[in-house]
């Protein structure tokens, strides 16, 4: 089985505007190129696990989150990153947008879309890693039994009890450096 770093989009790969879904609205994260090639050069697949819910709430389409994540791919493939598959939710229970009304089991921090990239590309999420800007992202990885959960920045909720071992980084660059010299590889 093959372990993965899986990571959310908004405030990880990019910086969070809120609902980014434009390329010119795309900036990358300090740090995010090394964090993946670093990855990828131990054998870790890259994952992009990321909820949409602008797609839901009506602010863009999916054919837009689509041309975003083909351009993103392709500045990545540019720099020999390859991420193996893109995951995404576009539900919410408020969403305006009918057919995406829903609490959805793929909605972080429900670990739907964790779980389906462990079938999907047969993963062992025991000796896997997260990585996110929220808690949410943590509580996903944990419901999923990712193996190591790395927080960036500072998340917009308060911590919620039960997500002990969960490592706290200022940001992507110190995350990149933590990987570089924390051995990435499975515990």
């Amino acid at each position: 089985m093959r372990t993965a770093l899986l990571l959310d989009r908004d405030g990880v790969i990019n910086v969070d505007r809120g609902y980014v879904s434009e390329i010119a609205a795309f900036e990358w994260r300090d740090g995010v190129f090394d964090m993946l090639a670093k990855a990828q050069e131990r054998g870790h697949l890259l994952v992009i696990v990321t909820n949409q819910s602008g797609i839901g709430r009506g602010y863009y389409t999916s054919d837009d989150f689509e041309r975003l994540t083909g351009w993103m791919l392709e500045q990545l493939a540019d720099r020999g990153i390859d991420i193996a598959r893109v995951y995404h939710c576009p539900f919410h229970p408020e969403a305006v947008v009918e057919r995406y009304r829903a609490a959805h089991p793929w909605r972080k921090p429900e670990p739907g879309m964790l779980l389906q990239a462990a079938q999907d590309l047969g993963l062992d999420l025991g000796r896997s890693i997260m990585i996110g800007d929220q808690w949410t992202d943590m509580q996903a990885g944990h419901a999923a039994g990712v193996g190591r959960l790395l927080l960036v920045g500072e998340p917009k909720a308060s911590p919620p009890p039960g997500l002990d071992g969960v490592v706290r980084l200022p940001d992507v660059k110190a995350a990149a450096s933590w990987l570089n010299a924390a051995a990435i590889d499975p515990p």
